[in-house]
């Protein structure tokens, strides 16, 4: 071919690769704006869901050992069994006195008519009872003595029946009416994954018991009577921006008789009244008889939890409503003024001076300061125009008092159809602070509508992404495992609500904790059992958002469009005023290494050094355990910039936090 015909060919080859090619090297570049916030972060933006589920309160968060310490299960001596010697159908009865005592109307009345007789009662704990070798447990006793002569003896017994801890009660000698309290402390000589309290009784006498309890020293900042201190650790350093409490479902009830009312959990223990916890039988495939609410966990320890771990708290009221999933229960229009004033009181309660009703009682059990509520929410999952009825009058009320309160109102149960149509239309038409929706779904579903809020209007109504976990098969499934799929899910579709902090303003993953052995629902964050727990792979996303949340949204863009699954990548920025850094978290979805380019415009001056946090594992199916807690976790080194540009080389299925410096 002539040479003036070849470069004729060469050229018109060339104009046509050169789109191409242009495009190709566009598709693998990801350029992030840092100079161009789009949006400030709310410091809500990350926050963690209680909800006692899954022995997530009493068996979890509670340290309390005994299980049904007062006696008032709907079965009085369930967790109890009764040991002796010699049959006596009186040796051991349940006294009711609920006329003269309806909070805690339960006590045992114990007769022993001969010494040498054996009698014992023991208790077997929420799945056992999680036993440290050398630590000191705190027992104590509410008594009455009827006839003096016995002395009762409290024993730790392994799973293999060694008494492995013990102490001697010797009642004061008085006799009569009066209650008194018996404390002893005793260590721990074994370790136990499943114990048991005996208490068994010595001489021969008669005597009346309420309240046995048992508590670890090592609670939650050694808060005689507190929490279990490895959870809340494991939320502590997810540095929450906020804790929603006290549920979920457990806020409506089974019926209205059966909702949690918050001025019920206040005050001394044994004065807060025991219900019945509504996941106590909702699921026929994880029946649980035993789960009641004894609230030693109330309200006044939530906003204390929350201060403990720097979270703002948003506790859920409820809106006049039972769960409409288990009724069509409602307080009628006019009778609802009660539950208003339960919500204003609540304000009172938490914000108001000492010298306010309300907080006086705050005060007097030991918070003179107020805990700055600014926001609740009204209804859980509620649904309907009698929700909306109900609503608009909480609403008013509130408002009239608080004009600057923040309130949260529901979306329904599901992120579309007809129902949140006509909630998501009449909310944005009231105005609404904050928008509770929710989202139990495939990962796929997850991945797909990582772009769901860049349409949603920048002004207006926020959303609160309150309740959301991949399912790995479906919704309500006892087949869901918090495995990797569902995690790397789960970050993608979090890239967009951060993307959208303009229109998200707070989001939880829910449930929070699970106990091994007394589950109702999976998956959930953290795994426990009576002695360990583990976050999940899960946990691990959710973490590495709130620790690297950073303070604006700033443009994260490829061939100048956000990043949203093109090449399965999902990709937000944020920079830090805090610590002058940019944070860029990338989502690869799918099953092979992608290459991309990250290139940083708009900083005066970058470190040379990048920090790379990458979560990823093996297999999409791969879970963490009790044996292997660490197995999906995050692994952190660091990495060379070039200039302004960093080469991101991203693993098979991984979420990557990039950190950088800006000087």
């Amino acid at each position: 071919m002539p040479i003036k015909k070849l470069l004729v060919a060469f050229t018109i080859t060339a104009s046509l690769l050169l789109p191409s090619l242009i495009q190709a090297q566009n598709n693998n570049l990801i350029t992030v704006q840092v100079n161009k916030p789009i949006a400030p972060i709310q410091p809500t933006m990350w926050g963690v869901f209680f909800e006692d589920i899954n022995l997530g309160a009493d068996g979890g968060i509670y340290a309390e050992l005994v299980k049904n310490r007062s006696f008032e299960f709907y079965k009085p001596l369930m967790g109890w069994t009764v040991t002796q010697s010699k049959f006596n159908e009186g040796s051991v009865l349940v006294i009711n006195r609920q006329e003269t005592n309806i909070a805690n109307p339960r006590f045992v009345s114990i007769t022993k008519d001969a010494a040498t007789d054996t009698l014992g009662i023991t208790n077997e704990g929420f799945r056992g009872m999680g036993i440290k070798k050398g630590l000191r447990y705190d027992f104590s006793v509410m008594y009455r003595q009827q006839t003096a002569g016995l002395t009762l003896h409290a024993e730790l017994v392994s799973m293999a029946g060694k008494v492995i801890g013990s102490a001697v009660i010797n009642p004061s000698p008085g006799i009569g009416a009066a209650w008194s309290k018996a404390a002893v402390s005793f260590n721990a000589t074994d370790s136990s994954l499943s114990g048991k309290l005996n208490i068994w009784f010595e001489g021969a006498g008669k005597i009346d018991l309420d309240m046995i309890s048992l508590f670890p020293e090592d609670t939650w900042k050694k808060r005689p009577g507190g929490m279990r201190a490895d959870m809340i650790q494991l939320l502590a350093d997810m540095k929450p921006g906020f804790i929603r409490f006290p549920g979920g479902c457990v806020v409506e009830g089974y019926d209205l008789g059966l909702r949690y009312q918050w001025k019920k959990t206040l005050g001394n223990i044994e004065d807060r009244q025991l219900i019945i916890n509504r996941w106590n039988s909702e699921f026929s495939h994880r029946p649980t008889p035993d789960y009641f609410q004894t609230f030693g966990l109330g309200f006044y320890e939530y906003f204390q939890l929350a201060e403990d771990i720097g979270a703002a708290p948003l506790p859920i009221l409820n809106a006049g409503m039972a769960c409409q999933f288990n009724s069509a229960e409602v307080v009628p229009i006019d009778q609802l003024d009660p539950y208003v004033q339960d919500a204003l009181d609540l304000i009172e309660f938490a914000n108001g001076d000492a010298n306010t009703q309300w907080g006086k009682v705050r005060a007097a059990m030991g918070h003179p300061a107020p805990f700055n509520l600014t926001m609740m929410g009204v209804g859980n999952e509620n649904w309907g125009p009698q929700y909306i009825d109900r609503l608009k009058i909480f609403s008013k009320a509130i408002k009239a008092r608080y004009p600057d309160f923040k309130l949260v109102n529901s979306s329904g149960t599901d992120p579309n159809g007809e129902r949140f149509d006509y909630l998501n239309t009449e909310l944005r038409n009231m105005n609404a602070d904050i928008i509770d929706e929710h989202y139990y779904r495939k990962p796929e579903w997850f991945l797909a509508n990582a772009a769901r809020y860049d349409n949603y209007p920048r002004n207006g109504s926020k959303i609160f992404a309150g309740e959301y976990a991949a399912q790995s098969d479906h919704t309500v499934s006892i087949e869901n495992k918090n495995n990797t799929e569902t995690a790397i899910a789960e970050a993608a579709f979090m890239t967009g609500l951060e993307r959208n902090a303009a229109v998200v303003s707070m989001a939880s993953y829910a449930p929070l904790f699970a106990h091994i052995d007394g589950w109702q629902w999976t998956p959930d964050l953290i795994w426990v059992n009576n002695l360990q727990s583990y976050g999940t792979p899960n946990y691990y996303v959710q973490k590495l958002y709130s620790t690297n949340k950073g303070t604006n949204v700033v443009p994260a863009l490829m061939d100048g469009k956000s990043i949203s699954g093109q090449d399965s990548i999902y990709v937000s920025a944020v920079t830090d005023k805090n610590t002058s850094d940019v944070i860029i978290k990338v989502v690869n979805a799918s099953a092979n290494v992608v290459n991309k380019m990250i290139s940083i415009i708009g900083a005066k001056k970058l470190s040379t050094i990048a920090t790379v946090t990458v979560l990823k594992s093996n297999s999409v199916l791969e879970v963490n355990s009790f044996v292997t807690p660490d197995a999906v976790s995050p692994v952190t080194a660091t990495m060379q910039l070039k200039g302004n540009k960093l080469t991101a080389t991203l693993l098979a299925h991984s979420f990557t936090v990039y950190r950088i410096g800006m000087k």
